[in-house]
This record gives structure tokens, C-alpha cells and sequence, in this order.
């Protein structure tokens, strides 16, 4: 069956398709010895299709990971400055996955992990508004800083929707919030926080939909199970 290109990657646990479709178009993919464009479609059964010149990895099983990501770590499968990964930290799970989604280098918590591009796409897609909730130590802190906070700040031109804003202690100039986003903008918890006057010293996502890090310990993963994985379908109406 004929399939768009990055359908068929994201299926084979290369990237998500997002990823893909820059993978295509940086030339790094040939169908049957030709150079593939972004658009293109093949039959994978029927159809060679190289990937920097090998052929992709065969189709796996879906496999579905939580990873509680440390600092230090980028959420890509490669780095040019030679960076960590975060799928160093997952090197038993037994398939190739790679992150749904973004989590800073200097950030930490939840992240999630899979080889199913249908999965990962449906939870990065912006028109699903799945929740994000994070745990953010900051400097700079004021009596107004949580209502400069909650505003519905502009951010790369797009207009975010009212964060969810809770001070959960305060001494001095320094606090820490449990703070809710609908988006997933670049560095957004951090700009939001710097548009309100403060710094982030330490950001921690606990929860994504109403799937909870809770007592997972850092650097390490687990699979999720099905109750979870069916509950994050239905959060992006999958």
C-alpha cells in the first residue's frame, strides 16, 4: 500500500513525522534511487527506501516509555555538539524510540518516548491542547508576579491561551508555582516567566494530560500501561 514518506518513518520508529519531513527534506532519503522530496509517497512493501544510504529498521511493535528525563540531557536522537540524548537513557527498552515532543536541556521530568508516529503526532498537534503541567522555581518574585504570570501573553506571533498559575511558596524574591500550558512553544514556561519579570532556576514537568510522573525516579523509565496509553488517546481524540 502506498503511504506518504514520513508516514511510513514514523512507523518504523526513525522519527516522529514531524521530524521526518525535515529528514526528507534536508535529501536524505531515495526511493527506488532517487532522491525523495517532501510530498513523495511509496509502497514500502514493494519500494526501496533508503535512509543516509541503509535500508530502515524493519517494523516493530508499538512500545509506549515515561522517562523522567535528568538536566543535561537534549530531546533529539542526535546532537551536533556532540550533546547526551535522551535516548542514551533508554538503551534496554528493546526498539528504537524516539521523544514525543520537547523538553529543554536544562529542564526536567516527564517526557515521553515511542516508535508509534500516529501516537506522537496525534499528542503534538496543537488543535489537541493536551495539558502540560510543570513545577517552576524562580527569582524575581513579587506580590503581583502570579497575576503578570497568568496573562495571555503573544509569543512568536501566536496569542497563548491563560495559563493555569498556583504559588505554591514564596521567601522573599524567591517562589516556586505549578504553572499549566495548553501550547508546547519553544522555551515557553521560561519566556512566559521572563515577560513577568522572573528567572527560572528550575523547571520540572509532572503531568502531561492526566498522565502523572509521580514517585518516578530520575534518569529512569518504565513502560506506560494500557489504561495509560487509552487515556492519553481519548485526551487527543484519537
Amino acid at each position: 500500500m502506498t503511504e506518504r514518506l514520513q508516514k511510513i518513518m514514523s512507523s518504523r520508529g526513525v522519527a516522529s513525522r514531524r521530524a521526518a519531513e525535515e529528514i526528507i527534506k534536508a535529501g536524505r532519503v531515495s526511493v527506488n534511487g532517487c532522491v525523495a522530496a517532501l510530498g513523495d509517497s511509496a509502497d514500502p512493501d514493494k519500494d526501496e527506501i533508503l535512509l543516509d544510504g541503509k535500508p530502515l529498521p524493519v517494523r516493530q511493535g508499538n512500545t509506549y516509555i515515561m522517562l523522567n528525563k535528568p538536566r543535561g540531557y537534549v530531546t533529539t536522537l542526535s546532537d551536533e555538539k556532540g550533546r547526551p540524548s535522551v535516548v542514551q537513557l533508554v538503551p534496554d527498552c528493546g526498539v528504537r524510540v524516539y521523544p514525543v515532543g520537547r523538553l529543554d536541556m536544562d529542564s526536567e521530568g516527564l517526557l515521553l518516548l515511542t516508535n508509534d508516529g500516529d501516537f506522537a503526532n496525534a499528542l503534538m498537534h496543537p488543535k489537541h491542547e493536551v495539558n502540560k503541567t510543570y513545577e517552576v522555581w524562580v527569582t524575581g518574585h513579587h506580590t503581583g508576579s502570579a497575576a503578570l504570570l497568568s496573562r495571555p501573553i503573544e509569543l512568536d506571533g501566536y496569542r497563548i491561551r491563560k495559563p493555569g498559575v498556583k504559588l505554591l511558596w514564596e521567601n522573599g524574591s524567591k517562589a516556586k508555582y505549578l504553572v499549566t500550558i495548553h501550547e508546547g512553544r519553544n522555551r515557553q514556561i521560561r519566556r512566559m516567566c521572563e515577560a513577568a519579570g522572573m528567572a527560572v532556576t528550575r523547571l520540572r514537568r509532572v503531568s502531561e494530560g492526566k498522565l502523572q510522573l509521580e514517585d518516578l525516579e530520575l534518569g529512569k523509565w518504565r513502560h506506560l500501561t494500557e489504561e495509560e496509553c487509552r487515556m492519553l488517546r481519548e485526551e487527543c481524540r484519537m
